[in-house]
């Protein structure tokens, strides 16, 4: 039987392109997927799968989502009590922080600890937005997850962003990328994962990301 994969529709994320990625992965990989747009909440508390991308502003990203009636609720019940496979992607990822801060102080969904700060890269000729590819690292000390087993390290990946998510506890930190300093690239535990790239605009390294996330069984 397929798989339900709904990919959440909060009017803040490019929806189209994540939906053919995840249908490329899964079909590259033989693996029977239904992917869905939705933003119903009770369509998302009925997948297998949860998909939450994002582009904007945090505060923006973060009122869109509250504005859909019961929504918050439907997926921090799918990934904090049920316990189902779950991914954030840029602004979706930032938004598992207790908070964000650009323009302004943002709360947001809390369940990963940290916050949301702008990016200040330690080169006066490197400029924000951090746009474009650069090298992933997946080699921090103790920390191995099951999602990240197949994903080469070092893999080049595509970032636009301007803020990064600053994590409370180093084992929640899974990847890394420089730019100006350390910056996170992938976040994660238990259940759940978030990516600051785009694996949609990441080739080869996006796609091996999704179909990872999508073999995943945690």
């Amino acid at each position: 039987m397929a798989e339900r994969i709904a990919v959440i529709d909060y009017g803040a994320g490019n929806l189209r392109s994540v939906a053919k990625a995840l249908e490329m992965a899964a079909n590259d990989a033989g693996i029977a997927a239904q992917i869905v747009a939705t933003d119903s909440p009770s369509t998302a508390a009925k997948a297998d799968r949860i998909v939450l991308p994002g582009v904007g502003a945090y505060g923006q990203c973060a009122t869109s989502l509250r504005s859909i009636a019961g929504m918050e609720d439907a997926l921090s019940e799918f990934a904090l009590e049920k316990k189902r496979p779950f991914l954030g992607i840029c602004v979706g990822m930032q938004l598992m922080a207790k908070r964000g801060e650009e323009k302004g102080i943002h709360q947001g969904l809390g369940w990963i600890p940290g916050k949301v700060v702008k990016l200040d890269p330690l080169d006066p000729n490197l400029k924000v937005p951090h746009m474009g590819w650069s090298q992933v690292s997946l080699k921090l000390a103790g920390i191995n997850h099951p999602a990240l087993a197949s994903l080469e390290d070092n893999g080049e990946a595509y970032f636009v962003h301007s803020y990064h998510f600053e994590c409370a506890k180093h084992g929640d930190l899974l990847g890394t990328c420089d730019y100006g300093g350390t910056i996170t690239a992938i976040i994660g535990r238990d259940n759940i994962l978030g990516t600051q790239i785009h694996p949609e605009k990441s080739q080869h390294y996006g796609l091996a990301l999704l179909t990872a996330f999508l073999r995943w069984m945690p």
